[in-house]
């Protein structure tokens, strides 16, 4: 049984993942404190929800779980759960961009963000990651390309190709989610209407059942990598595909439904927010 130093020390130290973590933690401290002073409080929910997001991808990348995920395929496909799915969607689900770019120092903000964000190469390509058609294909096209075989042995046994695995993951998992749940009304080319949504999700739910239903299923090994690094526990390859598959299949498909239902709540009070502003008009022409 490793011990808690082990459980918590990082297999392969990453300073990009620390300064990451660290860096967003940090400022959205700060954003929070600077709200408070301006009497906008950000609330208990939203702040559990970025910072548990934040800590559940840090330690898939940087604790002892990222050891196992080099040992265990079901265990590789939990850290990519977490990486392309909870994590980014906790994260996103905070709307942390209010909190974080008032944690931001205002002559950074002003002299390197703001240009940086609005200039053409970074919008261009922002549009371009978020388009509808884009963001899914990308989203489930990781995924699977990840999990062919070849490709999956070649990333295992390389740091760098390792590396660009999970980084790819959680980047697109950010993008991702917070095209489906940003809570900003529909309005232009980026945020999308909630019916179009409600459509990807679905897509995405149905094309994560099949592979992860795919791989669960086979009766053939199809990620012998693990037998060549070895296996941290004494299970079989097949066992161990097949809860690996299930974890593709069900908790996957599962937060395409909890995003589906998020998306129907935004929809509803949006609804209930223009009826009521249908009502205000009214009453307001009959006086």
């Amino acid at each position: 049984m490793p011990s808690v130093v082990t459980l918590i020390t990082p297999w392969e130290f990453s300073p990009t993942a620390l300064v990451t973590s660290l860096g967003g933690a940090i400022l959205y401290w700060r954003g929070m404190r600077q709200r408070r002073r301006e009497n906008r409080r950000t609330g208990f929910l939203p702040a559990l929800s970025f910072y548990l997001g934040l800590f559940l991808m840090y330690a898939v990348m940087q604790t002892y779980i990222d050891y196992l995920s080099q040992h265990m395929f079901w265990v590789h496909r939990l850290q990519h759960l977490v990486l392309h799915h909870l994590g980014p969607f906790l994260v996103v689900l905070a709307t942390p961009h209010k909190v974080l770019g008032r944690g931001i120092p205002v002559k950074w903000r002003q002299q390197f963000l703001l240009p940086t964000w609005y200039s053409w190469p970074v919008r261009k390509t922002y549009r371009f990651l978020q388009n509808p058609v884009v963001a899914p294909a990308l989203f489930v096209g990781l995924i699977y390309l990840w999990l062919i075989p070849e490709v999956h042995f070649e990333a295992m046994l390389s740091e760098t190709r390792y590396k660009i695995m999970n980084w790819s993951m959680l980047i697109d998992g950010l993008l991702f989610w917070w095209l489906m749940v940003d809570p900003r009304p529909p309005s232009g080319p980026i945020t999308l209407h909630y019916s179009m949504r409600i459509v990807i999700l679905w897509v995405v739910m149905i094309l994560q059942i099949v592979i992860g239903a795919y791989i669960a299923l086979s009766e053939k090994v199809l990620y012998d990598v693990y037998s060549v690094c070895g296996r941290a526990w004494p299970i079989s390859p097949i066992t161990d595909q097949t809860i690996g598959g299930l974890t593709t299949w069900i908790p996957a498909a599962m937060m395409s439904v909890i995003g589906i239902l998020l998306v129907i709540r935004l929809w509803m009070r949006k609804s209930a927010e223009n009826d009521q502003e249908s009502v205000s008009v009214a009453d307001s022409k009959q006086v």
